[in-house]
């Protein structure tokens, strides 16, 4: 995987949509610090300049299908998953894409595909791991970070390189069918709140709020919770909201 590192930039999303026509693929563009770093919904990410892991990779997937663009996501999840317990952090991953522990968030994850017909041309992923940051400032409401689980630094050049080496092997996993199946089964097992217990959501579209277990998500990433009176509804991304 190639590398950019830029010292301070608007976002890292940004700057590899603008320069995609220019980047070999895969390369990932790191950013010290981030000045309109954001994240799903639109909302800003906090970050210690020089403190966390703030990158986006662009990598080129020609002929692969939109309809399974989720299996992008999950290779990701996991993949960033998969970098935190290397260094002893046993994270989950949050529908569609967040990486907690605990009820805590570590990682949050923005997607931007580039469609050509039914398929994707190139993808963007931007992240950003909480790595050295001691407090948050932000109204975020639950945000952590690697050096407050762990009580001790760890060097983001070392999350970076793991970071590169799990998004290497994550990508060739997701082009044929079985790869896609093996991934998406690790995401079920990896799933934050994949517990068979009962949890409290929102509904966006009407705002109710109740209590469900999630029964199964499917490959091209649909939601399924099941209430307690056996009521089975299905959510596609924004139209659900957990709960803490």
């Amino acid at each position: 995987m190639n590398l950019i590192e830029l010292e301070s930039v608007g976002s890292t999303n940004d700057y590899v949509k603008e320069n995609a026509s220019s980047l070999e693929s895969p390369t990932m563009v790191v950013a010290r610090e981030q000045t309109a770093g954001r994240g799903q919904r639109g909302n800003s990410w906090e970050s210690e300049p020089g403190a966390n892991l703030t990158f986006s990779v662009f990598v080129r997937l020609t002929k692969f299908p939109a309809r399974r663009q989720f299996a992008v996501s999950e290779a990701v999840a996991l993949a960033v998953a998969d970098t935190l317990g290397v260094f002893g952090i046993d994270a989950k991953v949050k529908w569609p894409n967040d990486i907690y522990v605990g009820d805590r968030k570590i990682c949050g994850i923005l997607i931007e595909h580039s469609l050509m017909g039914s398929e994707l041309m190139h993808t963007v992923i931007g992240a950003g791991i909480n790595v050295n940051q001691k407090e948050f400032l932000s109204p975020a409401p639950n945000p952590v970070s690697m050096f407050q689980l762990l009580g001790s630094p760890t060097a983001v050049e070392a999350v970076r390189e793991e970071m590169m080496r799990r998004l290497d092997l994550a990508f060739p996993r997701i082009w044929d069918e079985k790869g896609k199946q093996r991934v998406h089964q690790e995401f079920l097992q990896r799933l934050w709140r994949g517990d068979s217990d009962l949890h409290p959501f929102r509904d966006t579209t009407t705002g109710e709020i109740f209590e469900a277990v999630i029964s199964g998500i499917d490959p091209d990433g649909p939601l399924h919770l099941r209430l307690a009176c056996g009521q089975e509804r299905t959510y596609l991304f924004k139209q659900v909201e957990f709960l803490l």
